[in-house]
């Protein structure tokens, strides 16, 4: 049982302590660049969807 309590304990230390968080505006522009990148992915898995469809509607019509 203490070893969780040591666990625990060094875990919350190194959190406070040990871990550098990020700020708010740069937590912001990270999360515009995800965003965008998941936008242009989403768009280019898109219009491969649809070139295959058509050319498989080619190939069995």
């Amino acid at each position: 049982m203490e070893s969780i309590r040591l666990y625990i304990k060094e875990s919350y230390n190194e959190l406070i302590n040990k871990v550098t968080w990020p700020t708010l505006p740069n937590l912001q522009n990270t999360t515009v660049v995800v965003v965008v990148a998941s936008i242009i992915l989403s768009l280019i898995i898109f219009v491969m969807d649809l070139v295959s469809k058509r050319l498989l509607d080619l190939i069995y019509p």
